[in-house]
């Protein structure tokens, strides 16, 4: 697929998403709860880009023959989302003193396998910059006429970026128990920087037409 795969990813992941990854392997059953999670993670982005590539083939007459962003209403979509993320971004800066991480993550502390399973599911389908991020995953497959094989690059990269956490922990166990938990720490009272972070990868990723 002509997608930047790795940006992609790395933005499916960026915000809860990572931080919840980076709690399970702080836990501890960390390796049964981590790999339910990315079980969930898997499930969850093999089926929202299905659903998705067969979302744009329904649509596909609908659309300019140049695609979405070759109108006037895509550039007017596009203009509009870049303006809603740089509020977004601005609003989590002037609110950064008062920035709270989501509760829910302080639950995941003592989560089960199934609860891990669930929670990777919910992460990426429940979250809007994924679902718009499937979206485009899922037209560029329908403008290039490809099948689900073709975006197994940017499932596996969204897959290891949300691994990353537990690998880091397999690979250097002795430092990951005292590392992971501060880098935890750090993520829960810089939410908000994670997520001007998030917005600036997307609006990038907006701009580029990627």
């Amino acid at each position: 697929m002509g997608l930047q795969v790795l940006p992609l990813a790395i933005t499916m992941m960026a915000g809860p998403q990572i931080m919840s990854a980076i709690v399970f392997v702080t836990t501890g059953r960390a390796v049964r709860v981590s790999l339910a999670f990315l079980s969930g993670v898997l499930i969850a982005t093999v089926a929202g880009v299905s659903i998705t590539r067969e979302l744009a083939a329904l649509l596909g007459s609908a659309l300019p023959a140049g695609g979405l962003q070759s109108s006037s209403l895509g550039k007017g979509i596009q203009i509009g989302l870049i303006g809603l993320l740089a509020l977004l971004a601005l609003k989590n800066y002037l609110g950064r003193k008062t920035a709270r991480p989501p509760k829910w993550l302080g639950t995941l502390m003592s989560a089960s396998p199934a609860t891990a399973l669930k929670t990777g599911l919910l992460v990426i389908l429940a979250m809007p910059s994924d679902i718009l991020i499937m979206l485009t995953v899922g037209a560029n497959l329908e403008h290039h006429k490809a099948g689900l094989g073709a975006a197994l690059p940017f499932i596996a990269a969204t897959l290891l970026v949300a691994a990353l956490p537990l690998l880091l922990y397999l690979a250097f166990h002795k430092r990951a128990i005292t590392a992971m938990p501060a880098v935890r720490d750090w993520m829960n009272t810089h939410s908000w920087l994670v997520n001007i972070i998030v917005c600036g990868i997307f609006i990038t990723l907006v701009a580029t037409g990627t």
